[in-house]
């Protein structure tokens, strides 16, 4: 998720000061996506920097207000419209553990699957469970139709990644396998080191 974009979004409600833009960011997603204030003052201060929020004056206690600019509504339609790209991969740390693991001296990868394997099953339960709270009650309010998508979302990401550990699994199985059977590979001898040479007995006079 963006949180350039999330927040624009949320200041195209009307202006808000860095804490609450926290807040109802967390609330919207469900506590999927949980910010520190410094995420979220530095990324104003970029948006700031970039014309796509100004500040509007100070609530009672003080804070600055920020609010959507002309060129920020502009982007923030403009982001409603773009896809979501994904013809690069991503950044996963799991991908990379498991691509380091493979080999590695001293690693048995087959352990840092089952590892992520039991934390996946444990998620799942957990994710599983809120959902099946939120379902219990029909969502009355946006922001609890909001987090039960965002519940649905990590369910099913979750069962995914679960089945795509299972593939890692059967195909590094299938690699230990052709490895175990292939023939061992000839080395040459250390330089300096002849083999003995052969020498033919010697012949018996006539």
């Amino acid at each position: 998720m963006s949180i350039r974009h999330g927040l624009l979004a949320l200041l195209e409600r009307g202006p808000r000061y860095g804490a609450r833009l926290r807040a109802e960011l967390e609330a919207r997603t469900g506590a999927v996506w949980v910010l520190n204030a410094g995420q979220v003052h530095t990324t104003l201060a970029r948006l700031e920097r970039d014309g796509l929020v100004a500040q509007e004056g100070r609530d009672t206690r003080g804070r600055p207000l920020y609010a959507l600019t002309a060129t920020g509504r502009a982007e923030l339609h403009d982001w409603y419209t773009r896809p979501v790209e994904r013809t690069s991969p991503s950044h996963d740390e799991l991908s990379l553990k498991l691509a380091m693991a493979v080999g590695a001296p001293g690693v048995d990868v087959r352990a840092v699957v089952e590892a992520q394997r039991r934390h996946l099953r444990e998620a799942l339960r957990e994710y599983t469970r809120q959902r099946c709270e939120a379902l219990g009650e029909p969502p009355s309010h946006r922001d609890e139709v909001t987090r039960l998508l965002g519940l649905e979302q990590l369910v099913l990401h979750t069962e995914a990644e679960l089945l795509w550990l299972d593939h890692c699994e059967a195909r590094l199985q299938r690699l230990a396998a052709a490895v175990a059977t292939e023939p061992p590979v000839a080395t040459d001898p250390p330089r300096g080191t002849e083999p003995p040479a052969t020498t033919e007995p010697p012949t018996a006079p006539l």
